[in-house]
């Protein structure tokens, strides 16, 4: 449940596993040519300040020299965001220096561009530089009359941030081939990790705290890096006051520490973790809100599925929390105003999931959609491991969710022309198989697909009148026989027991853990990607009836 920050540079060729997850690397382009912009046209407002003399004074990690310091996530061997975006540079300075220049030069071994601007009456320096194209290293310097403070070995690339529940910092040493995983860390130095350290606050920071606020500041990666998590939090914690608002969740002042626990072979693993709301956001995302970012990295779910906390209001407050996210950190820098979103949704264990992994994607079954622009998901239902030391809720094989998630990143953050999705339906036709007993069942899908058993789907059947997919008045059963299949038109038939009239709604893999490890009904023929869980009825299954009494359902 750790905060981290990655780089992805615009050339993508390669990934690897580093604190849990992916991150994608490239081969260092040649720098653009040197130029100079006019920053003033560009200059946002930042974010408001709490309290500059205590962070100046006492943050851990600053680089700064005589009070004339970069903020504190800015350190040597640190990735700026670079092209197409501008990335922002700001720092703070030393009472009676309000309205003096700050010259912050950006320097190569062949070239230095030089940029001007002024310290405000809130004693805050700031800046927008480049676009600069993936590569380095740079030296950063700032002045302020007679002090200079400087930033070395500094790249341009993409910024990504990581952030979720305690599998998004899982121990290295857990996963599978972790030994040859860590050693081949040192292989990879143009990717640079930063870890905000575990922190909550009852009000929004500026900055990162000052009593410890950063775990690991920039750094190349090593079979080394730390190692730690806390354990489990919801999405609430994660999320400003305005998207709760938004989503009916009032704010209580009121401690709310929960621990939960997980069964899995006979052992117990908690799951510890601040469950207050915003206390995250505000300590842990909003102090970097004025840094740009290319994109995030989301790794969460595991504690809104548990009763009592919001589960009916996640496909609110998920995509809230995205939305809020992106409004921010457009608003205080040069951060794009629908950066591309990733997550991984699925949790294979012994305890109820399918409604959680549902609202992930706000009640579509899969992202992007309306509602979830710019999102992709890896989906890893398929993907249990109830073995795993740390319990079933901590499965061991990271690798094949980074890959995954990297397609996703491609095709949705990239533009890049890669198949990242597995199959999922478009429509649904019904209709009544004479002279036999059943109602047939026709699915269409939106890709070529490799069936490789029959269970896991599910007809809603009502016996009331009018026939609604409700508890109480219906139920669900699992169809039966395959009767046919066009591969050609990427469709699959199946055979009901209920009744054409009674049929309103269809589910597939709705349970806790649907499938075995890799082996879920259905994959995408070409790529091998598993379709992820659906359910649709009510206003999502709305039958258009034809004249021999079939009907049909487009899913939207």
């Amino acid at each position: 449940m750790f905060y981290t920050i990655f780089t992805m540079h615009s050339n993508i060729i390669c990934f690897l596993i580093l604190c849990c997850f992916c991150f994608t690397c490239c081969h260092l382009q040649e720098r653009v040519e040197e130029f100079n912009i006019d920053v003033q046209k560009f200059q946002r407002e930042l974010v408001p300040f709490q309290d500059v003399a205590e962070i100046q004074s006492s943050t851990k990690g600053i680089i700064k020299q005589a009070n004339f310091s970069f903020a504190s996530y800015y350190n040597d061997q640190m990735v700026l965001q670079g092209s197409p975006r501008k990335a922002m540079v700001w720092g703070y300075a030393t009472n009676g220096t309000q309205g003096m220049p700050v010259l912050l030069t950006v320097a190569a071994l062949n070239s230095t561009d030089t940029y001007k601007t002024v310290v405000t009456q809130q004693l805050i320096w700031s800046v927008a530089i480049g676009p600069y194209e993936a590569g380095g290293p740079y030296n950063v310097s700032a002045k302020l009359k007679s002090s200079v403070i400087t930033l070395t070995d500094i790249l341009f690339g993409d910024v990504w941030i990581c952030s979720g529940q305690s599998n998004m910092q899982y121990p290295m040493s857990k996963v599978f081939n972790s030994t040859a995983e860590l050693a081949d860390t040192v292989n990879y130095p143009d990717i640079r990790v930063f870890v905000v350290n575990d922190k909550t606050s009852n009000m929004p920071l500026s900055d990162l705290s000052a009593n410890g606020g950063i775990l690991l500041p920039w750094t190349k990666p090593s079979p080394g890096l730390v190692e730690t998590s806390w354990g489990g939090t919801p999405v609430e914690a994660w999320s400003s006051p305005d998207v709760l608002n938004k989503c009916g969740l009032k704010q209580t002042n009121q401690t709310n520490q929960l621990t939960h626990h997980y069964e899995s072979n006979n052992t117990i693993a908690p799951l510890e973790g601040p469950q207050e709301f915003s206390v995250l956001w505000n300590a842990m995302i909003h102090p970097l809100l004025n840094m740009s970012i290319y994109g995030a990295i989301w790794y969460q779910g595991e504690n809104n599925a548990l009763a009592g906390h919001h589960m009916d209001k996640y496909n609110c407050t998920f995509p809230g929390m995205i939305d809020d996210w992106r409004k921010k950190f457009h608003a205080s820098s040069d951060t794009d105003s629908t950066f591309p979103f990733g997550y991984r949704p699925d949790y294979s264990i012994s305890s109820g999931f399918p409604d959680i992994r549902w609202h992930q994607t706000a009640d579509y079954g899969y992202v992007p959609n309306h509602r979830l622009r710019k999102v992709f998901m890896a989906v890893a239902m398929d993907l249990p491991d109830f073995q795993s030391p740390l319990g079933a809720i901590h499965p061991r094989d990271k690798q094949d969710v980074a890959r995954r998630l990297v397609l996703g990143g491609l095709a949705v953050g990239y533009g890049r022309n890669v198949s990242f999705q597995g199959p999922y339906p478009v429509q649904v036709h019904v209709s009544r198989e004479l002279p036999y007993n059943y109602t047939q069942v026709e699915i269409q899908y939106s890709m070529a697909l490799t069936q490789l058993w029959l269970d896991g789907f599910e007809i809603c059947c009502s016996f009331a009148r009018p026939a609604v997919c409700e508890t109480g008045k219906s139920w669900w059963l699992p169809t039966t026989t395959m009767q046919a299949y066009d591969r050609a038109n990427v469709t699959e038939s199946y055979a009901s027991q209920c009744d054409l009239e009674s049929l309103v709604g269809v589910r597939y893999a709705w349970k806790e853990s649907p499938c075995p490890f890799k082996n879920c009904a259905i994959y995408g023929t070409q790529n091998h990607l598993p379709m992820p869980p659906f359910t649709y009825h009510g206003e999502r299954f709305t039958r258009h009836f034809k004249a021999d009494g079939s009907f049909h359902v487009v899913i939207k």
